[in-house]
């Protein structure tokens, strides 16, 4: 059996999942619209090129969802899901987790978005392990404001993968082949410790470094 993680952000979809919810919930009017659209650009450049505090950042992504209850924002998210990111999936990036569920390999999402946006995302594209940002849940299934455990951004990532791997008595040793398919530089530190890293629909920072180290290039999509 091998091992498939996928990055979901500008990898499996052809946009930010986690800023686009941000701007969903400004053209709702269920924030300011300009301050948070504000807010989430400065992250959104952040995150591009690398400066990004994962923990400031979900700090505010999971104080903005602690101010509604679960049933509001189980209902926007439904709405989020039809109006934006189901069309943007393609049938391109459906072809390359099918590929792999095929061939019988261990697949996974590992994102630093959160999942509360992502895991309806993730069940969208047939694939049941999901490694993302964990915001706290209270008894009751609330979104508490805080984050659990170790968020999977840069380094966090191979962190949280092994931590993944382990809860199933399982290494990335244990494994033929491990591919990574990400679109960022943020993920140069799990893209160099599986065998077969591939760069997808890369940014500049990761093309240069995927020619520099030769590896593979895969665009998904025609922009």
């Amino acid at each position: 059996m091998n091992l498939a993680l996928f990055d979901l952000d500008n990898t499996l979809l052809p946009l930010d999942s986690d800023y686009e919810w941000g701007q969903f919930l400004s053209k709702i009017g269920a924030v300011d619209a300009q301050a948070h659209a504000a807010r989430n650009a400065v992250f959104y450049a952040q995150y591009q090129n690398g400066t990004l505090d994962p923990i400031e950042y979900l700090e505010f992504a999971f104080g903005t969802l602690a101010r509604f209850p679960r049933s509001q924002l189980d209902a926007w998210h439904a709405q989020f899901m039809h109006e934006i990111i189901q069309p943007a999936i393609q049938p391109a990036a459906r072809a390359l987790v099918n590929q792999h569920q095929e061939q019988g390999d261990l697949i996974a999402i590992i994102t630093a978005t959160n999942r509360f946006v992502t895991g309806p995302i993730a069940q969208a594209f047939g694939v049941t392990h999901l490694i993302a940002a964990e915001p706290e849940i209270s008894d009751s299934g609330e979104i508490t404001g805080r984050l659990v455990g170790t968020p999977p951004f840069g380094v966090g990532k191979v962190v949280n993968t092994k931590l993944w791997l382990e809860s199933m008595q399982l290494s990335l040793q244990d494994f033929n082949q491990s591919f990574f398919y990400s679109d960022s530089q943020n993920d140069i530190p799990l893209l160099s410790v599986v065998t077969h890293p591939v760069a997808t629909n890369p940014n500049a920072l990761l093309a240069a470094h995927a020619q520099e180290h030769g590896w593979p290039t895969l665009n998904l999509f025609n922009d």
